[in-house]
């Protein structure tokens, strides 16, 4: 994995990583939006034809992420689950074996709105879980979050978004790529998931803005 930029929010140093999620080195954390587990699942439910595997995909680069990064705790911000129909015995078997792998590790989950619709995860999982803000210790200055509201006193980061912006001119020349959207009081991460679609952003002045293009994160423009 290439190391990312890394930027200052909230007090503290993050790193973001190509992988769709970011760092806080400091506080050995890494922190991921909208995972969606289960959702291809509840999809195919529905009797829609979409792809097997997403889980034990995304699962294998969870855990390429925190070997990379040597982080001692992990916190969803939000949407861990897609939907109560999502839990599949063996989504919740593939975390498990998952879990058992990795389980010196904190893992904490700021609820969002599937995860709400869905429950808390299964004790087995050992996910600790809190409403939105939660404040890392040490931390007050920055509030960890799934919906990307203000909050006085604290910059916001958080996902529901899954933001994404589209470079490139004519039509058949346009690429839709992942982001990292950062604007005065909120930043937003991408959807870690890898079957949760995105929403165009359009920048405004001043915001800080790093496309995800492969392997590398690159700021969008010169004020990134």
């Amino acid at each position: 994995m290439t190391p990312g930029p890394c930027i200052d929010v909230g007090g503290g140093r993050l790193q973001l990583l190509a992988d769709r999620a970011a760092c806080l080195p400091d506080q050995a954390t890494l922190l991921v939006a909208d995972a969606h587990i289960g959702k291809a699942h509840s999809f195919r439910r529905l009797g829609v034809p979409v792809p097997a595997g997403t889980t034990a995909e995304g699962l294998q680069r969870l855990g390429a992420l925190v070997q990379a990064t040597g982080v001692r705790r992990i916190v969803f911000l939000g949407d861990l689950l897609h939907a109560a129909r999502g839990r599949s015995a063996a989504a919740v078997a593939a975390f498990e074996q998952w879990r058992r792998a990795h389980g010196d590790l904190e893992i904490l989950l700021v609820r969002g709105n599937h995860d709400r619709h869905a429950g808390d995860p299964p004790a087995s999982w050992q996910v600790q879980c809190v409403d939105e803000p939660h404040h890392l210790p040490g931390l007050p200055g920055l509030a960890l979050a799934h919906h990307p509201q203000p909050l006085p006193g604290a910059y916001v980061l958080a996902g529901h978004v899954h933001p994404a912006v589209v470079l490139g001119g004519r039509a058949y020349q346009r690429l839709r790529l992942p982001c990292f959207h950062f604007g005065p009081q909120v930043g937003l991460l991408p959807a870690f998931g890898g079957f949760t679609g995105s929403h165009v952003l359009q920048p405004a002045p001043g915001d800080r803005v790093y496309v995800i293009a492969g392997d590398e994160v690159r700021p969008l423009n010169s004020r990134a």
